[in-house]
């Protein structure tokens, strides 16, 4: 949750909540980034090529609310509109997670985004929060951009934004029941591509990135993706000449 106080966006997620309910038996925390201690990032680069236990804020709270997102099945992102992004709150946790993007951790758990604003904003702050998720390793489950102005909602206006808020839950409770494994699409096959390109050339220069790749297997020719799933030869095919193209480029720019 990354709304600073309990207004439209903690009534938002509860209405979300009740809906979830109805079609599956979820247990549902709270975490609330505004009573959590998290110190902001302080821009070192420590986490880097070092790792994340070399950040010099690590006895804060982050790691465990990491841990709570790693445990969990799926996660919500929550957030109001400010000055079209996240909040500050939120913000300052995307930020001190930021090595995450390196090394991705979360396949097999489901993100939902839930963001409320007063006019605009809503698909700018979502499609924000979901590049990040992606990024991170999550699969993207849904989202549900709601329209919540200051004073009370109208009456037209909040039944549009429960069937939203309907459907968004029917969305991720049918993510969650899936058994079977997404099959990666070609987007994502380019990407792990991208990076495995990358991160096989930083073993001296970013060596936590480099063992943390290696030690998951994704540097093996045999690898294709991030999980074990089947990916399609013609992806494969694609990902390959990027992951040249990636090694290429960080080569030269790392040897200049």
């Amino acid at each position: 949750m990354g709304s600073p106080r309990k207004g439209n966006t903690f009534r938002a997620c509860e209405e979300f909540r009740e809906h979830l309910q109805k079609i599956l038996p979820v247990e549902f925390e709270y975490i609330w980034l505004k009573d959590s201690h998290i110190e902001p990032c302080r821009g070192c680069f420590a986490c880097f090529p070092g790792g994340e236990d070399r950040c010099p804020c690590r006895s804060d709270d982050v790691r465990i609310i990491e841990q709570k997102m790693s445990d969990a099945d799926g996660v919500v992102f929550a957030t109001p509109v400010y000055s079209v992004n996240v909040t500050g709150q939120m913000k300052i946790f995307i930020d001190r997670l930021s090595y995450t993007g390196h090394r991705p951790r979360f396949f097999g758990k489901k993100a939902f985004f839930l963001v409320t604003t007063g006019i605009l904003g809503a698909d700018e702050v979502l499609g924000y929060m979901e590049k990040l998720a992606h990024a991170w390793g999550f699969e993207c489950a849904g989202r549900a951009g709601l329209i919540t102005p200051n004073g009370p909602v109208p009456r037209d206006r909040a039944e549009k934004n429960t069937r939203l808020l309907e459907k968004a839950a029917a969305k991720l409770s049918a993510s969650l029941l899936r058994k079977t494994e997404r099959r990666p699409g070609l987007r994502d096959v380019v990407y792990y591509y991208c990076l495995k390109g990358t991160f096989a050339g930083l073993e001296e220069i970013s060596p936590a990135d480099y063992q943390f790749w290696k030690n998951r297997g994704w540097l093996s020719p045999d690898s294709h993706y991030f999980t074990n799933g089947p990916v399609n030869p013609v992806y494969r095919a694609a990902g390959k000449f990027f992951e040249i193209y990636s090694k290429r480029s960080s080569d030269k720019y790392y040897n200049t």
